[in-house]
């Protein structure tokens, strides 16, 4: 997910810290030693994703813009400036603003907050905005909780008792708690070092930053894959204790599917799969080793060039047109599949479903499925003319049922127009105006839309007053009684009113 970097330039930051009797640094220079680490370490194993670089004191600025390069966001930290005091509510802000137009409401995003703790002075501060927050109109809301999913963690340049000796800590907290609680306020242990602080943000990434690396198994195959991004926790709502289900390290694919078969089955998250070249390091070398090793290619070179089984999975699917069904835990499963960026290039997917024995109802049961050479016949027939799948259920659905809906007014216009077209065309469509006008009764019935049918039985009367004299004397009849079976009906209070009553055909004594 997107990272907001958010860096306190304000006066505070620049209080100088003596290391040692060395040189004295100032609390924005251990941080942004601590950022280059951070930037250092995504450099490496989060290229994929996009970060970006703000500063505040009492306003704020976007430096970089959302980026992959972080030799840019490394020379943005080495060009920061001083300005005055810190507000952090229009940092915040401005942060909501730079995300929602780089990517809407919907994407999950990480904000990394780096600051002294200082909250300010006066108007403006954290601390007047939080005592505020209770005595505000809609158009000056403070801006937590952010519009999208977010994880807020703040990163302080001081020591927790530097921290409980005022209030900050507990403002800190709310500010927190605010935001949805979904995130850590890390703090220096010790001293303040460049040691410390380094601690700090190692604290951080193994907590938001480190990747996963998992062992795809095939059979008697398998490879060292990295997911990314990396997979959340999952908690299921319906359990009476709800624990959080983590995806297992050991992936194991547990069968292969057409794609027409699995169709667009709704999964929580996606994920890039990509292969770790496993480099083999040789513990004896010879003397006069040295000179062979010089001309031996590079190791990214010799990764390039081995079997690896990520990449054979990743051309099969995308010839065949096939997804492989994979287990992530304890009946908890997803999909590998080939994704085109382009016409050229592709990656190699992972959807997970909803945890749970049965995540597509189509499909069944996942432990119930098998290779077809163990069926009695092919389910695909000798042709592939036919398909298995969707999986018939034991019981009846509820909604296979022919149940009228009225999403939309044209829907409803509709069945009030097939009436009347039936009705113009009396006796001879009798058995089809019945059929349409006890449908749209009892849809009405349903909703309680009672107004529907006095304002069809008024329409049926017009018709009948609109009768041409070649017009057959019972359809006068005919329309005139459904007409005031739907009054009837209209009341809600009446026998006609039944559900389960239906109009029946006036019987008269003219033939056709």
């Amino acid at each position: 997910m997107p990272t907001v970097v958010l860096m306190d330039v304000s006066l505070s930051m620049t209080r100088p810290v003596s290391l040692d009797g060395s040189e004295e640094f100032q609390r924005k220079n251990l941080a942004v030693h601590g950022l280059n680490m951070l930037f250092e370490h995504m450099a490496s194993n989060y290229r994929l994703e996009f970060t970006t670089l703000m500063a505040f004191s009492s306003l704020w600025e976007l430096l970089v813009p959302f980026t992959r390069d972080y030799n840019a966001l490394q020379e943005a930290l080495s060009n920061l400036e001083d300005y005055d005091k810190t507000c952090v509510e229009s940092a915040l802000q401005g942060v909501s603003n730079v995300v929602q137009q780089e990517w809407g409401s919907a994407c999950p995003c990480q904000v990394v907050l780096v600051t002294d703790g200082s909250l300010g002075i006066g108007k403006g501060s954290l601390r007047h905005s939080l005592q505020t927050l209770k005595h505000r109109g809609d158009d000056k809301k403070f801006p937590l909780p952010f519009p999208f999913p977010t994880k807020l963690y703040i990163m302080c340049v001081a020591n927790a008792e530097e921290l409980q000796v005022t209030d900050a800590m507990d403002n800190l907290e709310e500010l927190l708690r605010l935001s949805g609680g979904d995130g850590q306020i890390f703090t220096v242990d010790g001293p303040l070092c460049m040691k410390s602080v380094q601690a700090m943000f190692g604290r951080l990434i193994d907590h938001a930053y480190s990747p996963f690396h998992a062992v795809l198994h095939c059979g008697n195959l398998s490879s060292d894959v990295q997911v990314f991004p990396r997979p959340e926790p999952v908690v299921m709502d319906e359990e009476v204790e709800p624990m959080p289900r983590v995806v297992s390290t050991d992936l194991e694919i547990v069968g292969f599917i057409e794609i027409a078969d699995i169709s667009s089955p709704p999964v929580i998250s996606r994920h890039l799969v990509l292969p770790i070249a496993v480099i083999k390091e040789v513990d004896e070398v010879g003397t006069g080793a040295t000179d062979e090793l010089e001309e031996e290619p590079s190791a990214s070179q010799m990764a390039g060039k081995s079997p690896n089984f990520c990449v054979l999975l990743h051309g099969s699917l995308k010839v065949e047109g096939m997804v492989a069904l994979v287990q992530l835990g304890p009946e908890w499963y997803g999909m590998l599949y080939s994704q085109a960026d382009s016409k050229k290039k592709s990656n190699l997917m992972m959807s997970l479903f909803e945890p749970g024995p049965e995540p597509l109802p189509w499909l069944g049961k996942i432990s119930h499925l098998g290779p077809i050479s163990e069926a009695a016949e092919n389910p695909y027939g000798e042709d592939d003319s036919k398909s298995p799948f969707p999986v018939q259920p034991q019981v009846k659905r509820s909604y296979a049922q022919n149940v009228t809906v009225w999403i939309k007014a044209s829907g409803l216009q509709t069945d009030v127009q097939k009436i009347l077209r039936n009705a113009r065309k009396l006796p001879d469509k009798t058995q089809t105006f019945y059929k349409e006008l006890n449908r749209l009764r009892k849809a009405a019935l349903a909703f309680g839309f009672w107004e529907l049918l006095k304002g069809v039985a008024d329409l049926l009367e017009r018709e009948c007053t609109l009768l041409p004299d070649s017009a057959h004397p019972d359809a006068a009849f005919q329309l005139s009684h459904a007409a005031q079976q739907l009054k009837l009906a209209s009341t809600g209070d009446s026998q006609y009113a039944a559900f389960d009553h239906n109009i029946v055909p006036m019987h008269t004594d003219f033939s056709s």
